[in-house]
């Protein structure tokens, strides 16, 4: 009589690295997620100078003015260091056990963050710069438009993010590391083995096995 085989061996295995893949994919939304919370963040903090429209149609700017026009990208790249930081730091409880590509992903991680803040808060500023000095009137003040005006801090990012694994693996505890027994431990166990084991000879004496070593040699000699 043939039988049938289990439901559970039919059922083909999940792949191994399936639920790493998924995992990355939450880390992502999660990266989206938290560079918009870092564009309201940075359009919060920052204070965008402004342009004072005269009646004549000139609209100059006052020197502490013009000493703010960077300020958005300072507090970016402050806010940069902190995200980029904890989603290193999450990215490394997460992914250490695949090795170097938890790295990449912490890159990968902190850039998306960073180009998620800038456009996202350029949206927030509403209408461009040259349309709102168009339709002001004298007497009004026209903000800036908050922009990232070196993209180069975008780097920011993504080094905050990997520095936290570079220092959990140069830093952390070895997994594969075996860990060795004290030396004078060592001694001491050895010694009581060989303490532990007798052997009786041909005329009924008990010896240690230390001594039937020393006395087959010298049997050999």
């Amino acid at each position: 009589m043939s039988t049938q085989p289990s439901p559970a061996a039919e059922e083909p295995a999940a792949p191994a690295h399936s639920g790493d893949r998924t995992a990355a994919l939450i880390y992502v939304g999660a990266g989206i997620v938290a560079g918009v919370v870092a564009a309201v963040l940075w359009r919060m903090i920052v204070r965008l100078p402004g342009y004072v429209v005269q009646p004549d149609g000139s609209a100059p700017v006052s020197e502490r003015g013009l000493t703010e026009f960077f300020a958005g990208d300072a507090w970016y790249v402050v806010i940069g260091v902190v995200v980029g930081a904890g989603l290193g730091i999450a990215t490394w409880r997460r992914f250490k056990g695949i090795g170097w590509p938890c790295a990449f992903l912490a890159a990968g991680l902190g850039l998306l963050a960073g180009v998620v803040c800038w456009q996202v808060g350029e949206l927030f500023g509403g209408a461009s710069f040259d349309e709102r000095l168009a339709t002001a009137k004298p007497g009004d003040t026209v903000l800036i438009a908050l922009t990232l005006r070196s993209p180069s801090a975008l780097a920011v990012w993504a080094f905050a993010a990997v520095t936290p694994i570079l220092l959990g693996s140069a830093l952390g505890p070895d997994d594969e590391a075996v860990p060795r027994q004290p030396r004078r431990r060592h001694r001491l166990a050895r010694a009581e083995s060989v303490e532990k084991v007798e052997v009786v000879d041909d005329l009924g004496v008990v010896r240690t096995d230390e001594v039937a070593r020393a006395d087959e040699t010298a049997g050999n000699q």
